[in-house]
């Protein structure tokens, strides 16, 4: 066993292969030659990649490992640790992108050979899109090597046709101690290294001299190193397989999407470490920032918009940032700075190819810059003497360690000196400090800032003196802490001379969330009230802000443009749900009144569908058979819901299987009959003869459908399908019928998927729901029940008797339906009229 082989957990096995975790522990159980853990802990525990591979293979259970699995474990056993794989990952990635003859260059040469060529390539890459790596501009790929003195690889013929030499400078021919790295193979192309972010004119990188605005030594507001450091021949030696294959992986996906596969699966193998902001919040953020267009005015000859992020994270915001932009973000932990900063770069595909802008003579000026720094914005700020037009920023909350002691006599506490625990309004201050006259800044921003009275008097100068131009309320799941109702502060910096504004945009998007279910014909029974991160509506909630801040309108019950004295009392509680409340259920006396009209058509239906008495009978002793029986017999295929909400497309969840809603979003869209299935990197799959699987129109293959298909890829909901939730112990069950189809399967959720042929749908799912079924069939080993869908019992009856029984759980489904609609529609009734008795807008029969 090599010391440092990859190590693999069981999540990791259960991918691999395509099951679930607890497949794998019943492998572990019942077969003596399962790989032994060589790490981690008794709870859980880590095998050997190589060995878990030959055991899945020679069992029948592998044909071959995905490349983007075996990318990932190699990411998540690195010796050095996930984030350090990662860093060197996104460095030959992006030499893979911007330099890739030099990268065929260096595979072509042993490891060891391929390590030591490295730093210097990767030096090229880094400096050219992030700056140099010290701040006095002086190269050095681990500055291990003094300027003017030859570093030759460490086998012994470097001479030889195909080898790689790193020559000194010499007098005339490079900058004074700048590094030359050339391969003397025939017909390859040298580059070399001159003025720290220039590129030389034998570089295959196409585009001017990439010397970017934020890293030379006139630019202001910039006086530290970049994120990230250029690795030593000795740190990437262990990682030079991983980078082979992440180059690999990187031909058939795009350098930018295997990183961003890679660092997503770090980050949610590590959820409670990062913070995150979710992209849709981020692109709204975006947007709310985005200056007015210059019509007439030609796309060339705009100025280059700047943007920075203090507290950049994961780099999200600044990637939400749409067309060309000079950058800066600002992250206080190194390792995350670095992996920012390598995803900024690696996702600016269009950055080279970006028409420069023009400078102060009128000549043309560099493309656009990137600048990740390390470092405590409030306390240690890279960009000190930079104006930006752009300020975007999810600050950390309810920070009181932010520097109250240190900086109380900090310039940039124009409109007051932040309490202790007024964190948020240090970093709202901080943000209009690094804005340009006339620029905006977007910040999220808990619901406690816009009220705590430690910070009324801050409040109130941002008011005075127009600098606060609007606050949003958004729904509670917007953004973690995902249980709170979040808010986004819109801030522009006064310029001198010119009036404040003197009126306020107070916007709450909450009751959009929560009335989003009732409107149209979603009310006719569909989604259910109620917000959270599962049920956001993304798409209303963006478009009603966005309208609330270009029009600045008063729009009932979502915003209101308040005038400035108005906000100014004791409190200047500037919480939008406080002057924006709630629209009634129901609306006016004449919406209540249609509500009423509907409430009575539902009763009506109801009584129509009750059903009728029942009938007695002595119990019937039918032959029997489980559900794990049918599975094995091909009567039916078993799924298992993977899908998370707030990605592509639709996803029922738990929550919409327990309430009756339907999944919320647009489908996602099938294949057409014929059309070959593909994996991830676009590679037609075939089956073992080599013909190509082609998928059914309108449904694409997935799980165990789609040989070689990815293991995450969602399972597509059909019409017949039955959904079976695997905690709670409860008997629900639903068959899927026109509303959900197309939508994925989300976590905590089984599939059944009958053949037509031998099962009748509404059959199988009727005697799912028996009590005692779901009794014996569920796990009581913990406070919350499991069920186990295979140890569901059925009896065996022909198809014709099953359709008769099959027709009867229909209509108990209906019937159902129809009392979960009148309970809303009264609930909503009865509330509205409390709300209008009591405001005056309904008055006593």
């Amino acid at each position: 066993m090599p010391e440092n082989a990859t190590e693999v957990t069981a999540a990791g096995i259960a991918r691999l292969a395509g099951v679930g975790r607890a497949a794998v522990s019943n492998w572990r159980r019942r077969h003596a030659d399962f790989p032994q853990p060589i790490g981690g802990t008794a709870a859980s525990p880590s095998f050997a990649l190589a060995d878990v591979e030959q055991w899945l293979r020679d069992q029948g259970k592998l044909a071959e490992v995905p490349l983007r699995e075996r990318v990932w474990q190699e990411v998540a056993g690195h010796p050095a640790g996930a984030a350090q794989a990662l860093v060197h990952t996104g460095c030959a990635l992006l030499l893979v992108r911007d330099r890739p003859t030099a990268w065929l260059e260096l595979t072509a040469a042993s490891d060891e050979r391929m390590a030591d060529a490295l730093p210097y390539a990767v030096d090229h890459v880094l400096t050219a899109r992030l700056g140099p790596d010290t701040p006095s501009g002086t190269p050095g790929p681990g500055r291990s090597t003094p300027p003017g003195i030859a570093r030759t690889p460490r086998t012994a013929d470097s001479t030889a046709p195909g080898s790689i030499t790193f020559d000194s400078a010499t007098p005339g021919s490079t900058a004074p101690g700048s590094t030359a790295f050339r391969s003397t193979a025939p017909g390859s192309t040298a580059f070399d290294s001159t003025t720290p972010g220039s590129t030389a004119s034998g570089s295959t990188a196409p585009g001017p001299a990439v010397v970017h605005p934020a890293n030379s030594p006139v630019a202001p507001g910039v006086h530290r190193a970049r994120a990230v450091r250029t690795p030593t021949a000795q740190e990437l030696l262990p990682s030079v397989p991983l980078l082979r294959a992440a180059a690999q992986l990187a031909a058939g996906i795009g350098a930018g999407q295997t990183f961003e596969f890679l660092l997503g699966r770090h980050l949610d193998a590590n959820p409670r470490q990062f913070t995150l902001t979710p992209p849709h919040l981020a692109e709204l953020m975006a947007d709310l920032a985005e200056p007015p267009k210059d019509v007439g005015r030609p796309a060339s000859d705009r100025p280059l918009r700047s943007v920075l992020d203090p507290a950049a994270g994961t780099g999200a915001l600044l990637r939400a940032v749409a067309g060309p932009a000079a950058l800066y973000a600002q992250e206080a932990d190194a390792g995350l700075a670095a992996l920012t900063a390598l995803r900024l770069a690696l996702g600016a595909d269009g950055t080279h190819s970006s028409p420069p802008s023009p400078g102060a003579d009128g000549t043309r000026s560099s493309p656009p810059s990137l600048a990740v720094r390390t470092g405590d914005t409030l306390r240690a700020d890279a960009f000190a003497r930079l104006a930006t037009d752009t300020v975007l920023c999810h600050p950390p909350f309810n920070d009181r360690n932010w520097g109250h002691d240190e900086l109380a006599y900090d310039p940039r506490w124009e409109y007051g000196f932040p309490a202790r625990v007024e964190s948020e309004l240090a970093w709202v201050q901080h943000a209009l400090a690094r804005l340009r006259d006339g620029g905006t800044a977007v910040l999220l921003m808990p619901p406690a800032a816009a009220s705590r009275r430690s910070g009324r008097r801050i409040r109130a100068d941002l008011l005075r003196r127009g600098a606060l131009r609007a606050v949003i309320a958004l729904p509670a799941g917007a953004a973690p802490p995902y249980g709170i109702p979040l808010h986004l502060w819109v801030l522009r910096r006064p310029t001198p001379g010119v009036r404040p504004g003197p009126d306020l945009l107070l916007a709450d998007t909450a009751g959009l969330a929560a009335t989003a279910g009732e409107a149209g014909g979603k009310a006719a029974g569909g989604k259910a009230a109620g917000g959270g991160r599962d049920r956001l509506d993304w798409p209303v909630v963006r478009d009603a802000v966005l309208d609330a801040w270009r029009d600045r309108a008063d729009l009932p019950g979502v915003s209101r443009v308040v005038p400035v004295v108005e906000l100014l009392d004791d409190d200047v509680d500037l919480a939008p749900a406080r002057y924006l409340p709630r629209p009634t259920p129901g609306g006016d006396a004449c919406g209540l009144g249609e509500v009423r009209e509907r409430l009575a058509e539902t009763l009506r239906l109801t009584t129509r569908l009750t059903p009728p008495p029942a009938t007695p009978a002595v119990p019937a002793h039918r032959p029997r058979t489980t559900v794990g029986e049918l599975a094995r017999g091909g009567a039916l295929s078993l799924h298992t819901g993977n899908a998370a909400p707030g990605g592509q497309g639709p996803v029922l969840t738990e929550h919409d299987v327990l309430t009756g809603a339907d999944p919320a979003g647009t489908p996602f869209t099938g294949r057409p009959a014929g059309t070959p299935c593909t994996d991830p990197a676009g590679t037609p799959l075939t089956d073992a003869a080599g013909t190509s699987l082609t998928g059914p129109a309108g449904t694409p293959l997935t799980g165990p459908e789609a040989p070689g298909a990815a293991p995450d890829d969602p399972v597509v909901l059909e019409p017949g399908d039955v959904v079976v939730p695997v905690l709670g112990g409860g008997t629900v069950v639903r068959v899927v019928g026109e509303r959900e189809a197309g939508a994925a399967l989300g976590r905590n959720l089984q599939l059944l998927r009958p053949d037509p042929a031998a099962l009748d749908p509404w059959f199988l799912a009727g005697f799912l729901r028996g009590t005692a079924n779901n009794r014996q069939a569920s796990s009581y080993a913990s406070t919350a029940a499991r069920l186990d869908a295979r140890r569901l019992h059925l009896p065996r009856m022909p198809l014709a008797e099953q359709r008769r029984y099959g027709e009867r759980f229909r209509e108990l489904a209906a019937f159902e339906e129809a009392l979960r609609k009148a309970e809303r529609l009264g609930g909503v009734l009865v509330q509205g009229m409390y709300d209008g008795l009591t405001d005056g807008t309904v008055t006593p029969a």
